[in-house]
């Protein structure tokens, strides 16, 4: 029996991107109030720790009720209010954390609700990957049957954030990234419709396995029967099925993976470009160079060069 252990895609993806959940402070209100928070750059999540508020998305007409205990990412590139009311006249977020307020702040007498957030940070060479795959806004309700995991987390976190504990900074990051995936994992089992790609592959049934071959093999001459026989479909039924899920043929995934993977390598590390080209399963570095440049638009050696 073979010891070689398969890839994990949703893993995989996550350390290809680097994606690095921050938590950046948070802030406890009181009264009538409302904070503007300008156009995300990256993809921030949010903690309803106490109470109850509202958010209100630029561009959506009807605001969303946010209860105690409830998680939510804002993938959108759009401004959003964070309120007490909808109709209450929103401060700028850059005038409430401010100077000794940069991380957390007091609005009123504090005791309506609170709040803690941060953002995610993604490697700019691969960050599309995971921005086109999501919806502008992921809402988890504290009450949903998949939130247990995501209480005990944000509990952890609201603990380790207001402690003066030896490695407080480590803790909270690590809690953070844990949310962050499992809140991947609460969309993927919600039920919501998800677009064509990656992430709906991966909560499919038939095409998780066939991913988690193509990553833990990425270097391998795949063939389509092999892949089919994975999900247990006729070669040309998954053929198919596989496009109508990802969006693309199942080699082009392949390629585009193997790309990806490569991108990552060029920027953060100095394998030379013909050990890259055999590890990613190419038999020449010409060969390799060719179909990286006609996937990136540019030479491998390029594309190192511009970082």
């Amino acid at each position: 029996m073979s010891s070689k252990i398969e890839g994990d895609p949703l893993s995989d993806i996550l350390r290809l991107l680097g994606a690095q959940p921050v938590v950046a402070g948070g802030f406890s209100a009181g009264g009538l109030w409302a904070i503007r928070f300008p156009q995300p750059k990256k993809i921030k999540f949010f903690a309803l720790v106490k109470g109850n508020c509202w958010l209100c998305i630029d561009g959506q007409k009807e605001p969303v009720a946010v209860g105690e205990g409830d998680v939510f990412l804002l993938t959108g590139e759009k401004s959003f209010v964070l309120a007490s009311a909808p109709d209450v006249e929103p401060v700028d977020a850059a005038t409430v954390f401010s100077g000794e307020a940069s991380r957390s702040a007091t609005i009123g007498d504090g005791s309506g609700c609170t709040q803690i957030g941060g953002h995610v940070r993604l490697a700019p060479s691969n960050d599309a990957l995971l921005t086109d795959v999501l919806p502008p806004l992921i809402h988890i309700r504290a009450d949903c049957e998949q939130a247990s995991v995501l209480r005990w987390l944000l509990a952890r976190l609201v603990s380790e954030f207001a402690s003066d504990l030896p490695g407080r900074g480590l803790a909270a990051t690590y809690l953070a990234q844990l949310m962050f995936v499992e809140m991947l994992r609460v969309h993927l089992g919600t039920g919501t419709e998800i677009p064509s790609g990656w992430l709906r592959a991966i909560g499919d049934r038939r095409l998780a396995p066939v991913l988690r071959l193509m990553h833990g093999d990425p270097g391998r001459a795949w063939r389509l029967d092999e892949l089919a026989a994975a999900s247990a479909m006729s070669r040309t039924a998954f053929c198919v099925y596989f496009r109508t899920v990802v969006g693309m043929a199942p080699l082009t995934w392949l390629t585009q993976w193997r790309m990806r993977m490569a991108r990552q390598t060029l920027v953060d590390e100095k394998t030379p470009i013909a050990v890259l080209a055999a590890k990613l399963g190419y038999a020449s570095e010409s060969a390799f160079s060719s179909a990286f440049k006609r996937v990136s638009g540019m030479s491998p050696s390029e594309y190192r060069r511009a970082g």
